[in-house]
Formats: C-alpha cells, sequence, structure tokens
C-alpha cells in the first residue's frame, strides 16, 4: 500500500498523551506537567491517558490496557495527534494485542517519539502504512536547554502529505563515512528504521518485515536508520547481524547510524563500536553513514518513517531533505 501520511497536527487540535510502554512516576509528575504546558502553550488541546502517570515494574499499566488505549486514541477521529512521554523497555509487548488491519482502515495522525516508541512505530509503518514521527520525546520539550535541531519536531509534526522539511547537520554534528571514505555522497530512499535496542528484536516476524518493505518500493529506494541506546559493541554487532541475515540491509540505498549513547559500554577494550560495525557491515555495497543527528545523544533530527529523503554527506557534514509523498 502506498504510505499514508497525516494531516498537519495545527493550533485547535487535540492531543493525546498515552503511555504504551513506560509510564511516569510521581517524582516525574512536575517535568509531565510542564511538558503538557509546552504542547498548550503551541495551540494543541491535551488529553491524558488513563496510565500516564502510574508506573510499576517498567510499565504504565498491563499489556493489554497499554494495548486498548493506545489502538482506540489511534484511531479515534476526534485525536489529531498521539505523544507518550517518552520510551521504555516493554512496548513490544502490545504488538499482538494491536489490530494494525484495523488501523489501517482509520484516518492516520501523527505518533510522534522514538526509543521504545519506535517499536510501535515500525510496524505502524509495515503492517498500517503509517507514516510516524521519529524524534523527540514529550518529556524533553520542556527543557530550556533544548537545541534547535531537536526543537524542530514543532515543524515536523506541522506536516502533511505533499510537505517536505529539510535538515542541515547540527552545529556539534561529525558523522562519517564507515567504509573510511572522504568523497562525497548521495542517496534517496523511504526512511525505515529506529532504536536498535528495540526494534532489532521484531526481525524475522510480520512486524519487522523490512525487506519486504524494500522490495516493495524498489522503485524509490529505502534508507534504514539506527540508533543505540544501552548495546555494548558486542551487543551491537550481534543485533546487526541479526537485522542483515533478516535481510533489512538487502538492497537498499544506504544506512544511518545514530550518534551511541554513554551508556553503550564494553568490558573488551579491543573491541569498540567501530569493530561492531565494521564486522556487522563489512562487504555490504550501500554507503554507511556513522555518528548521524538520530537517537538519544542531541541534538536530534526528526525523521518521518516513510517518508522520501535525500541525504547528502561532504566532509562529515550530512543534511537530510524529506518529501511526504
Amino acid at each position: 500500500m502506498p504510505i499514508k501520511f497525516p494531516k498537519p497536527l495545527l493550533p485547535g487540535d487535540q492531543i493525546a498523551v498515552v503511555a504504551p510502554s513506560s509510564g511516569v512516576r510521581a517524582e516525574m509528575h512536575v517535568r509531565l506537567d510542564a511538558a503538557i504546558d509546552f504542547l498548550q502553550s503551541k495551540g494543541l488541546r491535551v488529553i491524558e491517558g488513563t496510565s500516564v502517570r502510574t508506573q510499576a515494574k517498567g510499565a504504565s499499566a498491563s499489556a493489554a490496557d497499554r494495548a486498548q488505549e493506545l489502538e482506540r486514541v489511534l484511531i479515534d477521529p476526534k485525536v489529531a495527534g498521539v505523544m507518550p512521554p517518552w520510551g521504555g523497555e516493554r512496548a513490544i509487548e502490545i504488538l499482538s494485542l494491536i489490530d494494525f488491519e484495523r488501523i489501517a482502515s482509520s484516518t492516520p495522525k501523527w505518533l510522534i517519539g522514538f526509543s521504545d516508541i519506535s517499536t510501535i512505530q515500525l510496524p505502524l509503518l509495515l503492517r498500517s502504512s503509517w507514516a510516524s514521527l521519529h524524534g523527540p520525546n514529550l518529556m524533553q520539550l520542556p527543557a530550556p536547554n533544548l537545541d534547535a535541531t531537536s526543537a524542530r519536531v514543532i515543524d515536523a509534526w506541522r506536516l502533511g502529505a505533499g510537505d517536505s522539511i529539510s535538515q542541515t547537520p547540527s552545529a556539534t554534528s561529525e558523522s562519517w563515512r564507515l567504509d573510511g571514505s572522504s568523497y562525497s555522497t548521495r542517496f534517496s530512499g523511504r526512511l525505515v528504521g529506529g532504536c536498535l535496542d528495540s526494534v532489532s528484536r521484531l526481525a524475522g516476524s510480520p512486524l519487522g518485515a523490512v525487506r519486504e518493505f524494500t522490495s516493495s518500493h524498489k522503485d524509490d529506494g529505502v534508507i534504514v536508520f539506527l540508533e543505540n541506546a544501552e548495546l555494548n559493541p558486542f551487543e551491537m554487532a550481534r543485533a546487526l547481524y541479526g537485522l542483515r541475515l533478516s535481510g533489512w540491509f538487502d538492497g537498499v540505498a544506504g544506512v544511518l547510524i545514530g550518534r551511541n549513547a554513554p551508556s553503550s559500554t564494553t568490558d573488551a577494550p579491543d573491541f569498540a563500536t567501530r569493530d561492531a560495525l565494521d564486522a556487522a557491515f563489512s562487504g555490504l555495497s550501500a554507503p554507511v553513514l556513522v555518528d548521524v543527528d538520530i537517537g538519544h545523544v542531541g541534538p536530534q533530527w526528526t525523521l518521518v518513517q516513510g517518508a522520501m529523503a535525500h541525504v547528502s554527506w561532504s566532509e562529515g557534514s550530512c543534511s537530510i531533505e524529506q518529501e511526504l509523498r
């Protein structure tokens, strides 16, 4: 099916704040209130899910309750956008409880976030053909030091079908080519990906059928983007190898790898992130760009899952233009 792009999320629209993975403990409610105030300052009308302000054993509620609430707001015609507070660890539990075919027949709306939220965004694209926004989470928005690159998530949620958005490298960006070349490169394709820690667990299932997505969009090409939150280099190598065995990188136009989060460490000094990438992508003909503005270490681009993207890289500078078509 063609990619379905939501309507722009504009002042006066209703946005649902629900927690399909982690909720927000009481000591963080002040920050949540500030984040909701931020949304309201942009003219959005906010409704809260029933379990946003609860958290136990790493989840806001039971898997059944989380799935039911998320599906309800995704198909509710009165809701124009959905924004969880942040990611978490347990979004994968709700996937088998969500009717992606029912969602596919509903009017699309923006699901905004990243980290464990990409566990939902990926099958939302692959099974329901919905585009979504892989970008800063709600709880990041009220931070006084939110950088200009990350703040462009606001521009992104105001996009609709036929629109485009260009993003330049942040001031601290130092991206590089995995093959060691300094030659400029440019490639195009539809964006698909997410947090490596979580989306890699979907490989081999219908919910992570990226190879089939690439095959069905071979005329456009596909760009896989990934970012690492907590995997040490050995675990990162295994995750990437698993994706490669599942065909995630077969026939792709290029691969984008975000900056590693500081929590990604190893006890083996002779096997670092670079070694993991070299091992996992050895022999891949498509260009692999590393330390791009994606993921848990800001500044952070907002990427539209399913959008047609044009990536340009030259001497450590990576920019991207996304077309919602």
